[in-house]
């Protein structure tokens, strides 16, 4: 397996950035929508689109494509920005989220625009709609594979290990779930609301392949998925731990700004920090 170049790392952080960007810009003309979990999940999703996934913009439904599943679906900001940034549709688009008649609505709705996968909505359904995936993809024997990112918090839901064991069953190993250990959720701390402790232990108890990282490093991320590929016969989850509102000094760890928007005045100093940051990468000093 082949090192991650440094500068292709640095390209994937400075592609981070302007998914942030282009989040803080959405959101703003939006009003309302989510803020931390977005910001925090804009590094795995520069690495997703950018170097992880197969896939063709130009041809969303490409049968040789990787699938990508979001269940938390309320951080669509993120994909829809990587989308765009990848060549879905125009970044101006960006700018309609939730509005009437978008494409982007709250939460993603499948083929809205091409190259959104799943509808999701409802916390705890996206591992099962790709471990279904994933199984398709094992009984026709196709070489693509299924990625699921998650919130931490829908661990606390039932279906998400009813999926958990289906996967484990199956011995699906073309399936790698990514779970946002950002610790928060839209009432406070996660294990103030509902503890879900050791996750890594529990998804291996249940007979899954576990690997800890640090969810706002590019390399880690990058270097997960490829560990995942070489693992038979077992799914792998990937426990990112990542920092809400990361980039934006303000928003840093802060469950306030789970469901909440900045206004023009936050708004503006958020992308001056994130430029600020951005001139720090391109000299060699990255987050």
């Amino acid at each position: 397996m082949e090192a991650i170049s440094e500068s292709k790392i640095k390209q994937l952080e400075l592609k981070a950035n302007q998914i942030r960007e282009s989040i803080i810009e959405m959101l703003l003309e939006a009003g309302s929508g989510h803020s931390a979990g977005p910001l925090g999940m804009a590094d795995i999703f520069a690495a997703l689109y950018f170097h992880v996934l197969k896939h063709d913009p130009k041809n969303p439904e490409w049968g040789g494509r990787d699938r990508f599943v979001l269940s938390n679906g309320h951080i669509c900001p993120v994909q829809y920005s990587a989308m765009a940034h990848a060549g879905y549709f125009p970044v101006s688009e960006l700018k309609t989220l939730r509005k009437l008649g978008s494409r982007l609505q709250g939460h993603p709705h499948r083929g809205s625009p091409p190259g959104i996968e799943t509808s999701s909505g409802p916390l705890g359904s996206g591992l099962s709609q790709a471990a279904g995936m994933a199984i398709v993809g094992k009984m026709d024997k196709r070489e693509w594979r299924v990625y699921c990112a998650m919130s931490d918090a829908e661990q606390q839901c039932g279906q998400t290990w009813e999926a958990v064991m289906f996967a484990s069953k199956y011995k699906l190993d073309n399936l790698t779930a990514i779970i946002d250990r950002n610790n928060i959720q839209i009432s406070g701390l996660t294990e103030n609301v509902m503890p879900v402790g050791d996750l890594s232990a529990k998804y291996e108890s249940f007979g899954w392949n576990a690997i800890n990282i640090d969810g706002n490093n590019i390399g880690e991320f990058i270097g997960a998925c490829e560990k995942a590929k070489s693992v038979l016969e077992k799914p792998t989850v990937i426990v990112a731990r990542t920092i809400p509102g990361k980039g934006i000094d303000f928003m840093e760890g802060k469950f306030e700004w789970h469901g909440k928007t900045p206004d023009r005045e936050e708004a503006e100093k958020a992308l001056k920090e994130l430029r600020t940051l951005n001139g720090q990468i391109e000299g060699g000093h990255s987050s």
